[in-house]
């Protein structure tokens, strides 16, 4: 009788050795103070951050949603691993936290050394870019469950904030000024309708050109990272909203009291052109609700700061907080 072997049910077992061997330069390459041991363990390890009085620690996780099937269907790999820390450590940021260490878990159906290999560069890039360490991650091959052509990509970031630091909220007051970070483009939000207007509803291709490149690159830009931004300026911030899913008017009220209100001056938002082109198909409130529209992170600052935030970043001011209910408006 014939025997079968795990390689016969879809699953090779030397291709993930191969795959561990790559990219053990690459988590090299993102080692910090305070990483112990590298990859090959059950666990990553981490030493807990010194000078805090108070340490609390922080985990955000996220994926890149359906921004992967553009990275699959287009075969560039390289760029969606910076999407995947960016989600997660730009999220720590706004309880204040400074990411220390980051995970991932890559799933596919047949394991491609080559294209995990280029996937796990990115993330290395990304953690280079928010200046927190890899230390583990999960590469899963599973017949069955995903075509041979497919992945799926989930980021855990994990970091460390001062206790009495992480209440922002508490600290919002009315005349203090919101400034508009840029984003890099679409961020990681809004795939799924930007692809049915762009590739359904208008019959574009990812070789167009458009704003000067293939419409492909500019749709995989990579989502800006602020670490290096907040670590500069965080005794200058009042309090930080990351514009994900859900656009301004969802993630901003996120950090106001019960009593304040954003106000928010619409014609100072510098849209991208990407969402103009978007926008031709979709009406302007749903535009604002399903994509960042040019902006990656707002920051509250009070008056006295708002010059020295300027001057170190590329934000702009594009509103404030008021007295009201608790929400963010355009006018």
């Amino acid at each position: 009788m014939s025997q079968i072997s795990y390689k016969d049910a879809g699953v090779d077992i030397d291709a993930g050795n191969s795959f561990v061997e790559n990219i053990k330069p690459l988590v090299k390459s993102t080692k910090i103070p305070g990483v112990i041991g590298g990859i090959g363990s059950f666990a990553g390890a981490f030493e807990l951050p010194k000078g805090f009085k108070e340490p609390v620690m922080l985990a955000a996780t996220d994926g890149v949603g359906t921004k992967l099937k553009l990275a699959i269907d287009s075969g560039i790999h390289n760029t969606v691993g910076i999407d995947l820390v960016a989600m997660c450590v730009n999220d720590l940021l706004c309880n204040f936290g400074t990411p220390s260490f980051f995970l991932d878990y890559y799933a596919t159906g047949k394991l491609d050394v080559k294209t995990a290999t280029s996937v796990v560069a990115g993330i290395a890039e990304g953690c280079i870019r928010a200046e927190c360490a890899l230390i583990g991650g999960e590469t899963a091959e599973m017949p069955g469950m995903y075509s041979s052509d497919d992945y799926d990509l989930a980021g855990f970031a994990v970091g460390v904030a001062e206790k009495s630091e992480m209440d922002r909220v508490a600290l919002v007051r009315a005349g203090q000024k919101l400034i508009a970070l840029p984003s890099s483009g679409l961020h990681s939000n809004g795939f799924s309708l930007a692809r049915k207007v762009l590739f359904e509803k208008m019959g574009m291709k990812f070789s167009d050109e458009f704003n000067g490149k293939p419409l492909i690159e500019t749709l995989l830009e990579p989502t800006n990272i602020y670490v290096k931004m907040f670590k500069e300026l965080k005794e200058n911030i009042v309090a930080m909203a990351h514009i994900t899913g859900g656009g301004i008017v969802e993630n901003l009220p996120r950090v106001l009291p019960e009593n304040l209100r954003a106000e928010i001056k619409k014609d100072s938002i510098k849209v991208l052109p990407i969402f103009e082109l978007i926008s031709q198909h979709v009406e302007i409130d749903e535009m604002y609700r399903a994509f960042n529209m040019g902006v990656g992170m707002i920051l509250v600052v009070d008056e006295a700061d708002v010059q020295t935030v300027l001057s170190k970043t590329d934000g702009y001011i594009i509103g404030e907080i008021k007295e009201g209910k608790r929400e963010a408006v355009m006018i």
